[in-house]
């Protein structure tokens, strides 16, 4: 029998005439027959049919099966037709893409484009759709523009291959980068061209651009240099400040690009007052005081957003999470002045029905809920909630802490807490080495755990081997040894110094051998309690080298011109508060600590160490830090024995003043050699802020300082007792670069000494590789 067939084409045409030209009569179906197929499965295309078998096909029918067919996007023609009663379905399929491969392209990622690409729909194993092929080509075009390689040229083309599928190559020109050639701003009257410009991370070709690319126009950074500007001149009191659509022209070659800003300064408006209104639920005075604008003030947008956000968070911080707050400006144009009216809509108050934690595959909930100070059924606290934060990022378990606060289905005063957070290794089995300048090669290798078990104690096992100071020890701590928070600690240890290495430091050498225990007592949020005791036993050597007090130090203890073994009981007591915002790369708060060290009468050494240090962080700007720090420090001896040598304070090297070789500021011996003292003095002034170019990569930062500082007494070299003299302090100033790199902290400085003295062992180049324990 002769087959009837409806194509494609005749089908869609057939329904849009609404039957008037049928392909064929009506039939029953007793059969269906999918001819053509090589990938598709073919109930995948019985699934699109509208009719079945025992059913009547129309024409109307056969157009929506085939209509369904096409928009599936796996063929690229289907035909119906009709054998003796059997509906045969004819399908030409569309190819498969069997691999993307990109020529020419040095800029971009092939697999990071690629992703790209497979959200477009276009991706290895998926069905070739032409038209994503434009939309594809037009994708690249623009990542390459956003990076400013404007001369770009990108052409797709597909090579058929075996089995019905298809090899697409994308062909990329690069073309040379366009660079910014002139930056104007126009309409600039209050302040220099200039001082605007030097606003914008944009710029025109530097000596250092090469490395930051910032000559490379980018419309996300356009955008962010206009928002900076604008911030400028509201923070400056320009209220109706306004940019007009920046123009950005290219030249024909598209190698050089101009950008022109247009803008209206409008005037200048100072505040003439403001008031709060609306309902009040804490008193007016106490959100009238968070305010930062006062009447006279010039009108700065920065503390108009500062005194809202002060404002909502008070009304947080007594359950009302869903505060709104408005600043309503009232304007007087003839007197330039500008009156505000914060309106407050506290909504209701607000509970915590649970906190929920995920995320921690392998930390304890407890470890982390342990650390909330935001509590199940009591009201939303906006401060508890931060402080939580805080306290789940000091732990150093999780790569990123997130803590989100829905509402609670169905209910209009309740929320939940979320704390999600992202695991990192907490563990770590080191062999490596270390370079001091003051202590040369360093091997050290480590075993420790910060998270045992996930219960959140800490087990390390160290060894440092170095040409002064070699160390094993065995530390474990709990730090939740009670609910409260007291944590408990145990270390055994061994110690030996040897100085004969260390060219202007008196020699001896040393071995202790001790055992201890700690206890921290948190007093509240900020304040620590640590207190703790030691057993050590000390075994010095001397040589005839060694100076006469080193001697006379051991025959005081009974021993000989070549030594003296001694033991003590250790006693230790420390207060610390602590406010800083990160443990690693603080940017504000301060560190107080004061200190307290004493060899009691129980054992041969009779002393007391007595210490006290603050560091204070200020935050200048997004990207500048400004450290402070002082450190004093005061010991002796009692009950008729003399403070033990080796437990001098020294001053000098990196980690006090640099510029100056390591522990060689103070008092010296008959050769010159530094033998430290019993009182000590620090002070470091340190300006952080990124390296150039590093973006905002944290763990790489670079400082300007200035540092001073000495040890001094008890006796100088004709046997005179020696008082702190700030003529004898010792001044430097240089650039630093700190690197937490995967091998451990890296610290490097170039310092100028000041006021060096002839007899004084200067370093102007000092660097630290590793930690030492």
């Amino acid at each position: 029998m002769k087959k009837k067939h409806l194509s494609g084409i005749a089908a869609l045409t057939a329904a849009l005439i609404a039957a008037q030209a049928q392909a064929f009569e009506p039939f029953q179906v007793k059969d269906i027959r999918v001819e053509g197929i090589q990938r598709t499965e073919a109930g995948t295309v019985f699934s699109y049919l509208p009719v079945k078998v025992g059913e009547t096909l129309t024409d109307e029918k056969a157009a929506a099966a085939i209509k369904a067919l096409y928009a599936t996007g796996f063929f690229k023609d289907v035909r119906l037709e009709v054998l003796e009663g059997v509906l045969i379905v004819q399908v030409e399929e569309r190819p498969a893409v069997a691999q993307i491969d990109f020529v020419g392209m040095k800029e971009f990622s092939k697999d990071e484009l690629k992703a790209g690409l497979k959200q477009l729909g276009l991706a290895e194993g998926r069905i070739l759709d032409k038209s994503l092929l434009d939309k594809a080509e037009q994708e690249l075009k623009r990542q390459y523009y956003n990076r400013g390689m404007y001369a770009v040229e990108v052409v797709a083309r597909t090579s058929p291959l075996e089995r019905n599928r298809v090899a697409v190559s994308f062909e990329v020109s690069e073309g040379e980068i366009a660079k910014i050639r002139a930056i104007n701003i126009v309409g600039a009257k209050a302040f220099k061209e200039k001082d605007l410009l030097d606003l914008f991370a944009l710029r025109t070709p530097g000596w250092l651009t090469w490395w930051t690319k910032n000559d490379q126009y980018s419309k996300q950074k356009l955008t962010a240099d206009l928002e900076v500007l604008r911030s400028h001149y509201m923070n400056q009191g320009y209220l109706e400040f306004s940019i007009d659509s920046p123009q950005v022209s290219i030249t024909p070659d598209k190698q050089d690009i101009y950008i022109t800003v247009n803008i209206t300064e409008g005037e200048k408006y100072t505040v003439s007052g403001f008031k709060v209104a609306g309902e009040l639920p804490v008193p007016e005075k106490d959100l009238t005081a968070l305010v930062s604008l006062k009447a006279g003030d010039v009108f700065s947008r920065e503390k108009l957003n500062e005194s809202v956000k002060k404002m909502a968070d008070r009304l947080g911080n007594d359950g009302y999470a869903f505060a709104n707050i408005n600043a309503a400006p009232e304007l007087d144009k003839e007197k330039r002045q500008v009156a505000f009216t914060f309106l407050v809509d506290p909504g209701r108050k607000v509970y915590v029905r649970r906190i929920n934690i995920a995320g921690n595959t392998k930390t304890q909930d407890q470890v982390i809920r342990r650390e909330m100070r935001q509590m199940e059924g009591s009201h939303y606290a906006a401060d508890k909630i931060n402080r939580s934060r805080e306290r789940v990022e000091r732990l150093s378990y999780f790569k990123e802490t997130n803590i989100e606060t829905p509402p609670v289905p169905g209910t209009t005063d309740q929320v939940d807490v979320n704390v999600s957070v992202e695991e990192k290794a907490t563990g770590s089995v080191m062999l490596g080495a270390g370079f001091s300048s003051g202590e040369g090669l360093i091997l050290s290798g480590s075993v420790s755990q910060n998270n045992l078990f996930g219960t959140g104690n800490r087990l390390s096992l160290q060894m440092n081997s170095g040409s002064v100071n070699t160390v094993y020890a065995l530390s474990f701590t709990n730090p939740y040894f009670t609910q409260d928070g007291v944590s408990l600690g145990y270390d055994i240890y061994r110690r030996d110094t040897d100085t004969s290495n260390l060219d202007a430091v008196s020699t001896y050498s040393t071995s202790t051998l001790g055992a201890g225990v700690r206890l921290g007592v948190p007093l509240n949020e900020l304040d620590t309690i640590h207190l703790g005791a030691a057993v050590e036993q000390y075994s010095l050597d001397l040589n005839s080298t060694s100076p006469s007090n080193y001697v006379q130090f051991a025959t005081d203890f009974g021993g000989t011109a070549s030594g003296v073994t001694t033991n003590s009981l250790r006693l230790d007591a420390g207060w610390a508060r602590d406010t800083r915002d990160s443990l690693t790369w603080p940017t504000k708060g301060y560190y107080q600590r004061a200190y307290a060290e004493a060899g009691t009468p129980v054992g041969d050494l009779k002393y007391y160490k007595l210490s006290y240090q603050y560091q204070q962080f200020f935050p200048l700007s997004q990207t500048f830090t400004l450290m402070l720090n002082g450190e004093i420090g005061y010991g002796g001896g009692y009950g008729g024995k003399p403070m033990p040598f080796f437990r001098n304070f020294f001053a000098g090297g990196n980690t006090s003043v640099r510029g100056f070789d390591s522990g060689t500021l103070g008092p010296k011996d008959y050769l010159g050699n530094a033998i430290g003292g019993d009182k000590r003095l620090v002070g470091n002034a340190e300006l952080f802020f990124p390296l150039p170019g590093s973006g905002k990569d944290r763990s790489l930062r670079m400082s300007a300082f200035m540092d001073i500082g000495a040890a001094f007494g008890p006796y100088d070299t004709q046997g005179r007792y020696s008082e702190i003299s700030f003529s004898d302090l010792r001044y430097s100033a240089g650039i630093g670069v700190t690197w937490q790199s995967p091998f451990g902290p890296l610290k490097f400085s170039l310092a100028k000494p000041i006021n060096a003295k002839e007899d004084d062992k200067t370093q102007v180049f000092q660097f630290q590789m590793g930690s030492v324990f």
